[in-house]
């Protein structure tokens, strides 16, 4: 196998006895996380759009979790710090993904409307769990794979969450379009629910084959870098949360200092709040325009999500070498004005055809992003104080996932849907722009 110890130094070496079992656990964890990733977080937008949400209900399913995120991600820290991380990890797991059980059911039971405000309920209570789960992954992560083999086990985390993710999401299409609405939802999220216990299984495992934690201080000078397990995956990963060093959180003293806002570093948070919030703005929007709109059958939505996911993986199969060749900042600036071209190809679909090439050219432009801001922004950081500056960043992120989701929902109500897509397209340019500038 090849792993790269250092930047251009790959170096062939099999993978240590005694790292063979938590590797094996990371890889299973997220193979099965794909399978509740491509199934019922990828769908519940279009459940709801097709059982009548309006932008503003589906605006919640994005905002909610961006709001209990802002709220109880130090509060979570704080826990963290006196528990055993792997089990947190575990037993938060448990805790929100239990929920999911009670997805299965919910489309066979109620009424539509009642459906709708039980989902955004579940899922905001699931968030709660959730936060201490993305917070303390890292923290386990970074105990379990060796600084040296990072790179080796997220390209195959990465890779991973891809294919299954592609052929989940075409598998729940086939699903949804030869069975009755509600009877194919309710096995969709049986199946979701299947990834969930499954990836939990496999945390405990990973638990048990981890020694103790590292050092507080090493685990955060250490990078984490591991991308494949995003805090959110929704609709056509147009919205993955990028993962950046959350393990920031499990220190708390030092945290929240105004004076690293001074400076470059302020002008970098604010360049990434607004691309954020232009990320999140059209993302209640789009199930409405696919389902009001284009009619789009689920199958149909299923190719888009499997066409972007694909895109996705080709294009980080060459993200080493462009980031070589470009560097961070400028990969993640090209990537995100490509991607604020998905809007706008998005307001002139007329069909599936094109659907499929916005799809495609969504996920090549994700690739790009999604594999470099996170580099770009560590480039950003001090390594020897990433709390203090992390935790502005995830506090812009959240900020902007929250007042974005609403945004967005605010638009589609003033405008129609084409022309809140057309501004999503303005302020997406305008925000990649920003990228470029405030550095």
């Amino acid at each position: 196998m090849s792993v790269s110890i250092a930047k251009g130094s790959p170096v062939q070496k099999a993978v240590p006895a005694e790292y063979r079992a938590r590797f094996l656990h990371l890889y299973w964890d997220i193979a099965w996380f794909g399978i509740l990733a491509g199934s019922s977080m990828a769908f519940l937008s279009v459940y709801a759009a097709r059982l009548g949400a309006d932008a503003f209900q589906i605006g919640l399913l994005n905002a909610g979790p961006a709001a209990v995120g802002l709220l109880f991600t130090m509060p979570a820290g704080h826990w963290l710090r006196r528990r055993s991380v792997g089990k947190a990890v575990f037993w938060s797991a448990v805790a929100g993904r239990i929920h999911y059980l009670w997805w299965i059911f919910l489309p066979l039971l109620l009424p539509a409307q009642s459906q709708i405000w039980l989902f955004i309920l579940l899922v905001l209570l699931m968030t709660i769990p959730g936060t201490v789960l993305a917070v303390g992954f890292n923290a386990l992560y970074a105990a379990a794979v060796p600084p040296e083999w990072r790179s080796h086990v997220v390209g195959i985390r990465n890779a991973l969450l891809s294919l299954v993710y592609v052929a989940t999401s075409l598998l729940c299409g086939y699903i949804l379009d030869h069975t009755p609405l509600h009877t194919g939802y309710a096995i969709i999220f049986g199946l979701g629910f299947v990834g969930a216990v499954m990836s939990t299984v496999h945390l405990w495992f990973l638990r048990q084959t981890t020694p103790e934690e590292q050092p507080e201080e090493e685990a955060i000078r250490a990078p984490l870098g591991d991308f494949a397990r995003p805090g959110h995956i929704r609709l056509l990963g147009l919205n993955l949360r990028t993962a950046v060093g959350l393990r920031a959180f499990t220190r708390g003293r030092d945290l929240l200092r105004l004076e690293v806002l001074q400076g470059r570093y302020g002008r970098v948070v604010a360049a990434m709040f607004a691309f954020h919030f232009a990320q999140y703005l059209p993302i209640p929007i789009f199930p409405l325009y696919w389902v009001e709109q284009l009619h789009f059958n689920d199958g149909s939505i299923s190719l888009g999500t499997a066409a972007f996911h694909l895109a996705v993986l080709l294009g980080s199969l060459q993200l080493a070498r462009l980031s070589q060749w470009w560097g961070n900042h400028r990969l993640t600036v090209v990537g995100a004005l490509l991607l604020s071209s998905y809007p706008l190809l998005t307001a002139f679909t007329p069909g599936l055809g094109l659907f499929l090439v916005t799809s495609l050219i969504g996920g090549v432009a994700w690739s790009m992003v999604g594999g470099s801001l996170g580099n770009y922004l560590l480039e950003q950081i001090p390594p020897t104080d990433r709390p203090a500056y992390l935790a502005w960043y995830n506090l812009a992120l959240n900020a902007a996932i929250l007042l974005g989701s609403l945004s967005g929902s605010l638009l589609a109500e003033v405008f129609t849907l084409s022309e809140a897509l057309l501004v999503a397209f303005v302020l997406r340019l305008a925000a990649g722009l920003a990228l470029w500038q405030w550095r």
